[in-house]
């Protein structure tokens, strides 16, 4: 039997996932992965960790405006997302879980198309109340309402632990959630363009932004590098256990990104921040020890393709020096990238154009069923 023709050659370019494709526009962030440089609307990113707080940069994001002194508070839970949280399986994943109660929060406060800055304050300030409402409700403790003293970072420990935090240890997570709240074109932030363009609200736009950052190609890596940490024992056994896995053809975890080519301006915001906490665990001297490691030996093997630190390295070492469970590490990234999304969204509901790439068919040409 002869197989049908193909359809006609189609010679438009074509770029697999989109790489290197321009699809927009932006004000919020510029990346220089060369370079290794970071900035939100100008402002290097070591600078805003140093000076600023997650509120500050939210702010900045959404307005354009420096604010040093701003102040976003965690908001309470509506009946309506603490009734479908306690509805959902103890097992439930943190992301789902997270994701679930965007949805609801949408539907119960119903925002109105464009998004604005307003909307994305509100929507950013409850969804910490609802992951840490929901990291209680299944390990059988109550929900711990927000304290308003406490700007959102530390009042999102309180809600997880029941206790303040000390002010280092907030701080710790405060420059995690400024390193993460931003990062051009990403999978995450794309989606939440697209859903934002078909003038689709902003609660909707962050549903599928989290969806998005669930698949492990986005928002894994900080709870794998703690397992390779682990596996790594001692500073004494660094050496030949990045050699073995290098040589068993192993991705190193929390080494080489998309885009940067040099050593990742957050990581070593946040690598600056981890090494001043108080209350330093061992393995994060051992992390150390192996990030110092890693880079020679990678050096070494790979001396024609950088692979240089990336942000979940240090993502990791910060996230357990607080207190958090592996399993709420990509739950947490989201709420980073809370401001982030909802600034794009902003942003692409300012100057609106329905996202709607071409496709290219490469099926049978037109045939007809088989007579009789």
């Amino acid at each position: 039997m002869t197989e049908p023709a193909s359809a006609p050659a189609d010679t438009r370019p074509y770029s697999p996932g989109l790489e290197g494709i321009v699809a927009g526009e932006t004000t919020l962030s510029y990346i220089d992965g060369e370079a290794g440089r970071l900035l939100y609307r100008g402002y290097p990113i070591g600078e805003l960790v140093h000076a600023g707080s997650y509120a500050a940069i939210a702010e900045l994001l959404w307005t354009g405006d420096w604010k040093p002194d701003a102040r976003l508070p965690c908001k309470p839970v509506p009946d309506a997302v603490m009734t479908a949280l306690r509805a959902l399986p103890k097992g439930t994943r943190p992301m789902d879980a997270l994701r679930t109660a965007v949805s609801v929060w949408g539907a119960v406060n119903d925002p109105a198309w464009p998004p604005t800055p307003e909307q994305a304050h509100a929507l950013t300030a409850f969804s910490p109340s609802a992951l840490a409402a929901f990291a209680r409700i299944r390990q059988g403790l109550e929900p711990v309402a927000p304290d308003p003293d406490l700007d959102l970072v530390a009042g999102f420990l309180y809600q997880v632990n029941g206790v303040r935090a000390d002010d280092a240890t907030a701080r710790a997570l405060d420059a995690y959630f400024i390193v993460g709240a931003e990062h051009g074109f990403n999978a995450s932030t794309f989606t939440a363009r697209v859903i934002t363009a078909t003038r689709s609200d902003i609660a909707s736009a962050v549903c599928g932004a989290i969806g998005a950052m669930k698949g492990p190609l986005h928002g894994g890596a900080p709870s794998e590098v703690v397992e390779q940490i682990h596996q790594v024992g001692t500073p004494d056994h660094a050496e030949a256990w990045v050699r073995d896995a290098i040589d068993r053809k192993e991705r190193l975890m929390g080494f080489g990104h998309r885009v940067y080519r040099a050593y990742d301006p957050r990581a070593a915001a946040l690598r600056e921040v981890a090494e001043g906490m108080e209350y330093k665990p061992e393995w994060l001297e051992l992390a150390i020890a192996v990030e110092d490691v890693a880079l020679r030996v990678l050096a070494e093997k790979y001396p024609d393709r950088p692979l240089m630190t990336n942000v979940e390295y240090y993502a990791a070492p910060v996230l357990m020096g607080v207190g958090l469970t592996p399993d709420l590490f990509p739950a947490t990234f989201a709420l980073a990238r809370h401001a982030g999304w909802t600034a794009h969204a902003i942003e692409q509901g300012a100057h609106n154009r329905l996202i709607r790439p071409d496709v290219r068919y490469v099926g049978y040409a037109e045939r007809h069923l088989p007579q009789g």
